[in-house]
């Protein structure tokens, strides 16, 4: 069976792309525009673009944007204290990762969608909490470019801004190295001499110990503080690498929210359990869940609606929506 279409991950698309869009001349130049505010992804990612527009040229190419999801941030979440002049603001990324999992969970729940509030924690490399509120994105810890928020692999998450312009006197280093250091020097790799979870958790020293207490402490005040925006939180969902697969970590970023009704079931958050499942316990005020990611599912899910929504697909084809469900 031929493709009726071919999908693609685009980590940025700024305030121009809000949602899936066909692939021309004119958005890869869009894109290509954007790349200083994800260099190290949209780069990479228009390099599939053209291969595969070259492989498949009579085949629509759809592009997906992470940031897309987060289009419903209200204001007072993307909007910096910074004079409006920059023209800077925060966008958010790991969308099609909360999206697809904001939909598993409701499913799982037996809940509708537009009823539930929800933290997902992209936990990975990259790492990532959204509050998600009836399906729509109302805050979420990545800001203008994928740095902010979380401790994650290479990537140092929040700081202090004063940090560049004190590195600047006293070190004597410019803006871009100092946000080569922040992207590939810094998290997991700075704290712990490794960006590998696993390794680190295979440690007994105090450098790690210190390193896994930053960053499960990074993601319990994000918990916090989204908490008190939702107002009522439904569901917790773990996803990611290391959402997914590391019981510990899931453990201590909940460590201490029992008052909120957030607790972890050791015996259901074992590390050799997989697939879709809960890992609270019964009757908990929050549901704490692992729902495993599928990225490649949600942009094929959006590429599919994007093209049959312009064009009828040919009756060989009928079959296709059946294997990429909403």
């Amino acid at each position: 069976m031929a493709p009726i279409a071919v999908g693609h991950r685009i980590v940025h698309g700024g305030t121009r792309f809000t949602e899936a869009a066909l692939i021309d001349d004119d958005v890869i130049a869009t894109i290509e525009e954007l790349a200083p505010l994800a260099p190290l992804h949209n780069p990479v990612n228009l390099t599939g673009v053209r291969v595969a527009r070259k492989a498949f040229p009579e085949v629509p190419q759809v592009a997906v944007f992470d940031t897309a999801f987060h289009r419903t941030l209200p204001p007072e979440a993307y909007t910096y204290a910074v004079p409006r002049e920059w023209g800077v603001r925060g966008f958010g990324f790991h969308g099609t990762s909360c999206g697809y999992v904001s939909r598993r969970a409701a499913a799982f729940l037996r809940r509708d969608l537009t009823d539930l509030n929800l933290i997902v924690l992209h936990l990975g490399n990259g790492a990532s909490a959204t509050a998600i509120s009836g399906g729509r994105s109302i805050d979420t810890s990545m800001g203008m470019t994928p740095l902010e928020g979380l401790v994650m692999g290479t990537r140092s998450g929040d700081i202090d801004p004063a940090l560049t312009g004190y590195l600047a006197r006293v070190n004597g280093l410019d803006a871009q190295q100092v946000e080569h250091a922040l992207t590939h020097c810094s998290g997991l790799l700075a704290l712990a001499g490794t960006r590998d979870m696993r390794e680190v958790r295979a440690r007994d020293d105090d450098t790690a110990r210190i390193a896994l207490d930053i960053y499960t402490r990074r993601i319990r005040k994000y918990v916090g503080a989204y908490y008190a925006l939702l107002g009522r939180v439904d569901a917790i969902g773990f996803t990611g690498g290391v959402g997914e697969h590391d019981a510990a970590t899931r453990a201590e970023s909940l460590t201490g929210l029992e008052r909120l009704g957030i607790t972890v079931d050791p015996a259901l958050n074992r590390a050799d359990a997989a697939g879709e499942r809960l890992i609270s316990p019964a009757g908990a005020e929050v549901s704490v869940l692992v729902i495993p990611t599928d990225e490649e599912r949600e942009i094929a899910r959006q590429a599919h609606a994007l093209v049959s929504s312009i064009v009828v697909p040919p009756t060989s084809h009928a079959s296709v929506q059946g294997d990429v469900p909403a």
